[in-house]
Order: structure tokens, then C-alpha cells, then sequence
């Protein structure tokens, strides 16, 4: 399960973190089902009809995306399948390295995941709502949600390594796993998984708001089955809410920017900066504040950005990059 931050839509690409939709990877993989059972439905009644289902691009590997097609191919398939984009343009050199390796991939994988190739010159606004700074620069989407990948060219050992562990936390995390489909062939529909209902009341909880009821739903749950990733994200997600209630964005980041060492204001300043989805300076701002506090005061900062990184989930590139940090800093 993760947060589902980055949440995409047409109108609106931008990485902000939707905390209080905790639900998300089980809507996913529920939406992922009923998308493979549909598609087995029509393949099954073209079957009985004796018309051949067309090729389409839903069981291409290797897709150009624009502004006028990008949720249809990249938002909707992503709850099917994890969607790479490789972001390119015709002038840059490295680019025209890296595209057929991701397109060779691509291949090889046998539909685990579809290569979306956005050229940024053709399609501006992609590029700028995904904040695309320098290219080749290559992301993913799965459920929806946005996983920065990599910037810049990288060899075929190295892309591996970064698309097994997305295809893994697509399986794990939503239920979403592609698989090597013939042209005119449907994925087969995934089995319904049963839902856990002190869970689903966990959930259903931190969306009507009740924040108290919330977490003591999801400590209930992690009593039961203390490895269950879902309840700990939830649970995380629920007591970083419940922190910032009441708080004044402007009075906070006022205080942290006047007072560099009041660690508390700090703590506040960093929850309200992941709230805003503004993750890199939630993170960035703890790190500094480990770096420059000690004793007790070095040892709160540090457990305040270690529930921080459970609220955005441990594979998330942010994450790992931001554990590199903290161990600079206290190393």
C-alpha cells in the first residue's frame, strides 16, 4: 500500500500529496480487476461472435503520448499497468542513447510495463506540470500516482534494477502486474481479494475526518497483524493530519525561518511542508535540523523524518535519497 500522493488527473499533474485518500491501493487494485475482467469480457464476446479484436494500443509496449491522449494512455492504463514515460526531444543526445534501451526493455519485459515516450518540445505542458527540469528524464505512473525513476542517460544493468522494484511495488502495493499479451489478446481477469474489514473501517474513518477513531482503528488492526504495510502507512498518514490541525502555515514557516533551532517549530514546519505535498523540503528541512541539533533534540528530528518517510513510502526515490542525506549528517 502507498500514500496516494501524486495523484494525476487531466486538469492538474502536479506532485501534491492527497493524505487523506489512504485508500488508494485498494481502489487501484480494484479498478485494476475490473479492467482485466472487461477486457476478458469483450475478448470473450468477439470470441463467440467470430470477429478478431483489433490490435490497439492497449497491448502496444511502446507508445507516443500527447496533451490530447495522455490521461486515456498514461492516467487510465496505469490502472492496469505500470506506465514508464521517458521523457525526450529530437535535439538531445543522450536522449536518442536511452530511448532504445528503454524501448529494448520494453521488449524484454513482455508487457510488465508500457513505455510512454512524451516528446517536450510537441508537448509543453506535460513537461511542465511534471516539472521536467532537464531530459532525458524518465517517470512512472502506477495507480495514478506518480514515481520519479531517474534523470539522464543509464545503462541497461542500472534501468533493470529501477524496473523490477517498480514492477514489484505495483504487484504488492495495488495488485497491478502486467504480462506478455499477444496482439488481440486480453490480460486475464486477477482474483477478487477479500477486503479486511477492521481496515476498510480504518479507512472509511480517515475519510469522514475522524482522525482519533482513525488511528485507534488502525493501532487495532496492527495489534491483530503488526506487519500489515497498509494499516502502517494509514496510521502514519492519520497522525501526521491530526499534528497540523489547528496550524497557521504562514505563522509556522515565519517562527522555523526566525529560529532555525526550535526543533518543535521545525517539526511543525516540515509536517505542514509534506501536507502541502512540498516533500523534498519537508525532508531536506529535518535533515538540516539533525545536522545542526544534538542529544535529545538531534534524536526527535530524526524520529519525526523517519514517520515522515513512512507516509510516503519506503521505495519512494525521495525517500532513498533522503535516507542518503541522514546518514551524512549523522555519520
Amino acid at each position: 500500500m502507498q500514500p496516494r500522493n501524486s495523484r494525476l488527473n487531466s486538469s492538474a499533474l502536479r506532485g501534491a500529496v492527497d493524505l487523506a485518500a489512504v485508500k488508494a491501493a485498494g481502489e487501484a487494485a480494484q479498478k485494476a480487476e475490473q479492467a482485466r475482467a472487461e477486457r476478458a469480457r469483450q475478448a470473450s464476446a468477439a470470441e463467440a461472435a467470430g470477429v478478431a479484436p483489433a490490435q490497439s494500443a492497449a497491448y502496444r509496449l511502446v507508445i507516443d503520448v500527447t496533451e490530447d491522449d495522455f490521461e486515456a494512455e498514461v492516467v487510465q492504463r496505469s490502472t492496469e499497468v505500470p506506465v514508464v514515460i521517458d521523457f525526450w526531444a529530437e535535439w538531445c543526445g543522450p536522449c536518442k542513447q536511452l530511448s532504445p534501451i528503454l524501448e529494448g526493455l520494453a521488449e524484454e519485459y513482455a508487457g510488465q510495463f508500457v513505455l510512454a515516450k512524451i516528446d517536450v518540445d510537441a508537448n509543453p505542458l506535460i513537461a511542465q506540470q511534471f516539472g521536467i527540469q532537464g531530459i532525458p528524464a524518465v517517470m512512472a505512473v502506477v495507480a495514478g500516482q506518480l514515481v520519479p525513476l531517474f534523470q539522464g542517460a543509464e545503462s541497461a544493468a542500472n534501468i533493470r534494477k529501477v524496473l523490477d522494484q517498480l514492477i514489484l511495488v505495483a504487484e504488492q502495493r495495488f495488485g497491478i502486474s502486467g504480462g506478455a499479451v499477444a496482439p488481440g489478446e486480453a490480460p486475464a481477469a486477477a482474483p477478487q481479494r477479500p477486503e479486511d474489514p477492521a481496515l476498510s473501517a480504518a479507512h472509511d474513518a480517515l475519510d469522514a475526518g475522524d482522525l482519533g477513531g482513525a488511528i485507534q482503528a488502525y493501532k487495532n488492526v496492527l495489534t491483530e497483524q503488526p506487519g500489515n504495510t497498509e494499516a502502517k502507512l494509514g496510521l502514519a498518514q492519520a497522525e501526521l493530519l491530526r499534528r497540523v490541525e489547528g496550524l497557521d502555515l504562514q505563522t509556522v514557516r515565519a517562527a522555523a525561518a526566525a529560529d532555525p533551532k526550535n526543533v518543535e517549530v521545525q517539526l511543525q514546519a516540515a509536517d505542514l511542508d509534506l501536507v502541502g505535498g512540498h516533500v523534498e523540503d519537508a525532508f531536506g528541512r529535518l535533515v538540516d535540523t539533525v545536522g545542526r541539533t544534538f542529544g535529545e533534540d538531534r534524536d526527535t528530528a530524526r524520529l519525526r523524518l523517519l514517520e515522515l518517510f513512512e507516509v510516503i513510502g519506503a521505495e519512494d526515490p525521495r525517500v532513498v535519497a533522503a535516507r542518503t542525506a541522514l546518514a551524512r549528517v549523522l555519520f
